[in-house]
């Protein structure tokens, strides 16, 4: 990471890079590998935990003993594979393992480790880029929301389940290092999975939601990338109520917004005035739906 900055110092200090992100975890997001497709995941899968490797099972084993339960130091061995749904293990299924002793054990150790492994690597980035915003990107998992046990998250190292808060205590450590935090919103327009979203328990409109209000609550910036090109007012609005609340009595807003540029055919001249018109309210130059 020095080796990079100092690499690009010059634009820094003329103002061409104004912050840097950093990768951690796949795909460059704050995550393990649970869902790595050259295993031959495939949406809707719940993602298999990573922690079988000597060194993982090493802190596992580490983590039991000082708990005075040593038949603990291993890995879920009913949490099914990549592409198995929650009622199909014995792990996730309603009323299942991970709400056992041994299963609120695992998973605090589990997303503890992933915590560890954020927070160590940012220490290293804000000393190697010193006076850089630097920014932090979140998964956005969405599917099997709307189960008890949000598998596919809880593989992932989120241990946010329907009766835990999974994101808090993860944005407390970021605060720290005074990140912003990246987010992909999907919303209603993302009709990739449709069908399979039914059948995958899927909301991510929910968890949307729920990870911008706690990193609101913590104080994070938050910028908002769109999962789609936008093609028309109606998208552009749903964004604008997702990084300006008009109901919101703390005025939170997102700091920034990433907008996904539509491929060809090039954009229609309504479709520019209605991005001008965005553009526009989500500077405040412009009142949004509904205001006056």
């Amino acid at each position: 990471m020095r080796s990079f900055h100092m690499e690009f110092r010059n634009l820094s200090e003329e103002g061409l890079v104004s912050s840097i992100e950093i990768g951690l975890g796949a795909s460059g997001e704050l995550r393990y590998p649970s869902c790595p497709e050259t295993m031959g995941w495939k949406y809707p899968g719940i993602g298999e935990f990573q922690c079988y490797d000597r060194y993982m099972q090493k802190n596992l084993r580490q983590s039991a003993l000082s708990r005075g339960h040593l038949f603990w130091a291993r890995g879920p061995d009913n949490a099914g594979y990549y592409n198995s749904r929650p009622h199909e293990t014995g792990f996730f299924c309603d009323g299942g393992d991970y709400d056992s002793y041994y299963g609120r054990f695992f998973l605090n150790w589990y997303s503890g480790v992933l915590m560890d492994h954020v927070d160590q690597v940012l220490s290293l980035a804000t000393l190697a880029f010193d006076g850089a915003e630097i920014v932090v990107k979140v998964p956005s998992i969405y599917w099997w929301y709307r189960t008890a046990s949000h598998a596919a998250e809880l593989t992932a190292g989120f241990y946010n389940t329907t009766n835990r808060d999974g994101y808090s205590p993860v944005f407390r450590m970021l605060k720290k290092h005074s990140v912003i935090l990246k987010l992909v919103c999907y919303g209603p327009e993302y009709t990739v999975h449709e069908k399979d979203d039914d059948e995958a328990f899927a909301d991510p409109e929910g968890l949307t939601w729920q990870v911008i209000n706690a990193a609101w609550d913590q104080g994070l910036p938050l910028c908002i990338e769109s999962a789609l090109p936008c093609r028309n007012g109606e998208a552009y609005s749903r964004i604008l109520d997702t990084a300006k609340p008009r109901d919101d009595p703390d005025r939170h807003h997102a700091a920034s917004f990433a907008y996904r540029q539509q491929q060809q055919p090039p954009l229609r001249e309504a479709c520019l005035s209605e991005l001008c018109t965005f553009v526009k309210c989500m500077h405040g130059e412009a009142p949004q739906n509904g205001e006056g």
